[in-house]
């Protein structure tokens, strides 16, 4: 059995790590404002530093649960979305703006969506042990 507290402080880091990107995200025209100006390119750095620290998290979430907490909820493609982390780590300078722009713009709301779900899944099951 894994530290449900634990768990439940990390996917709250994770659900907050990722709002922050649909906010900074929001005034984000398009993908030539991440590689045309100066605010983009910021833009962009604190997006791939957030994706960095959400990727190496659900990696811990697996560690913790012993990998079997994720796959219980496949809308989501988990390995992706740790696989991101590595890509943006190792290689940052060949960041592909645009696949950035598009993980932003299609899979960072139904990330946070699937994230609250087990949030309050996992709080229910608490209630119910009670």
């Amino acid at each position: 059995m894994y530290n449900k507290e634990l768990l439940l402080d990390i996917l709250w880091q994770i659900s907050d790590a990722v709002q922050k990107v649909i906010l900074r995200f929001e005034p984000v025209p398009s993908v030539d404002y991440f590689t045309d100006t100066p605010e983009g390119m910021e833009k962009l750095d604190a997006i791939c530093m957030l994706l960095i620290a959400i990727g190496e998290s659900l990696k811990n979430i697996d560690k913790i649960t012993s990998n079997e907490l994720l796959p219980r909820y496949p809308e989501i493609d988990w390995k992706g979305a740790k696989g991101m982390r590595d890509i943006i780590s190792h290689h940052y300078f060949d960041i592909d703006a645009e696949q950035i722009y598009w993980v932003c713009e299609h899979k960072m709301q139904p990330l946070a969506d699937t994230l609250n779900k087990i949030i309050q899944d996992l709080k229910k099951s608490d209630a119910e042990m009670d």
